[in-house]
């Protein structure tokens, strides 16, 4: 019997493009269209790839009714917008992350997608990516023991960054570190605290009105023992990029690297073991596996575009796409699904609340509450 083909349009082309080798090379996925809004890059990238069809026009696309779905990679004050009115167009949607800003659109996003039975999911890409499959792996072997605690941070300079970027609250693009010791347990947050600290440049402060040049979040889950720590930087902190996730476990604990690149750290007891962790290319199909390989480069398909293709992020977005496109298929949530994606992305939300707050409790809200798929708090 044939599978069915997914028909995805692919809407914002910066980091966008990195899919499109991708989507082409799965074997369930037909690239519908793409959508842009400046007309030269729109049409570069379609001649590169072979993309007939092209919008300029978001809304002139989701009229498109051959179109099943929508992968967004847009700014952030786009995504919940062009999410919810995606899902009225009645599309599938896959969009990059946060989910949205705000916690109306993110009860919005998860009453629709409920309502019509269409199919959300916010494209993390930490979950998926080769480090956290490594330490899920571990996880769901029973070699951690008993998961005791999590920690996680996301730190960048983005000085120079323009539009929304400028004093951007830290928090406010936090799933990054939220979703890895959220997910690796498939637990949910049940309420925050959070302090900032530290005062970013006052322009910066001006545009958000957020002083912080770090926040520090506390998480604590629901239905269990476990907690976790997230920080979260964007200005005027000195640090190398670095997207992190550690676990402690009674037997076994995992760390992230201090330097982008060096070996993870594995700890049996006392006594640590540098890794260097898989890529899991094995899960996926054969056509898109060699996507989870840092810099893979088709230069048939491209030579003259700037941007990057390939895997990125942790060679997560292979995993990302097949995970999407076989919820689709298989007609199933994909994970994470629109109320694991509320539930991560209101951390962030309601912990830059906490920190304005002078580190009040914040509980989330009841339609980020979800059934759990897996035992949380760890082994024996």
């Amino acid at each position: 019997m044939t599978e069915r083909t997914v028909r995805i349009a692919l809407v914002g082309l910066g980091f966008g493009a990195e899919f499109i080798p991708i989507y082409q090379a799965h074997p369930n996925v037909e690239i519908a269209a793409i959508c842009q809004r400046s007309r030269d890059k729109l049409d570069a990238i379609g001649d590169a790839f072979g993309i007939r069809d092209r919008y300029t026009d978001y809304a002139e696309l989701l009229r498109d009714e051959s179109i099943d779905a929508v992968h967004i990679n847009t700014p952030i004050p786009d995504h919940a917008r062009q999410s919810i009115a995606a899902l009225r167009a009645g599309k599938h949607v896959a969009c990059t992350v946060p989910m949205a800003t705000t916690l109306y659109e993110l009860r919005e996003i998860v009453t629709l997608s409920e309502q019509t039975g269409l199919r959300y999911m916010m494209m993390e890409t930490v979950v998926y990516s080769r480090e956290f499959l490594f330490v899920q792996d571990l996880y769901r072997r029973g070699e951690l023991g008993r998961v005791q605690f999590l920690r996680a941070s996301h730190q960048q300079e983005m000085a120079g960054w323009p539009g929304y970027w400028e004093g951007l609250p830290p928090m406010h693009y936090a799933t990054h570190c939220v979703g890895p010791v959220l997910a690796l347990t498939d637990a949910q947050a049940e309420s925050v605290t959070c302090l900032g600290s530290g005062r970013i440049a006052e322009p910066l402060i001006s545009k958000y009105g957020s002083p912080f040049a770090i926040e520090s979040c506390h998480i604590r889950f629901a239905d269990c023992d476990l907690g976790a720590e997230i920080t979260r930087s964007l200005f005027d902190t000195a640090r190398q990029y670095r997207e992190s996730f550690e676990v402690y476990g009674s037997q076994r604990s995992f760390e992230w690297p201090l330097i982008e690149h060096e070996p993870c750290v594995l700890h049996t007891g006392e006594q640590p073991t540098l890794v260097t962790v898989p890529d899991f290319a094995d899960r996926l199909p054969e056509p898109i596996r060699k996507f989870t390989t840092e810099g893979v480069y088709d230069s048939d398909a491209n030579q003259h575009l700037s941007f990057t293709q390939g895997s990125g992020h942790g060679g997560s977005h292979p995993h990302l796409a097949h995970e999407f496109v076989r919820a689709l298929v298989e007609d199933r949530p994909p994970y994470p699904d629109a109320r694991r994606s509320a539930n991560w992305t209101a951390v962030g939300i309601l912990a830059h609340q906490s920190a304005m707050r002078g580190g009040e409790l914040q509980e989330l809200p009841e339609y980020t509450r979800f059934a759990a798929r897996a035992t949380v708090g760890g082994g024996a």
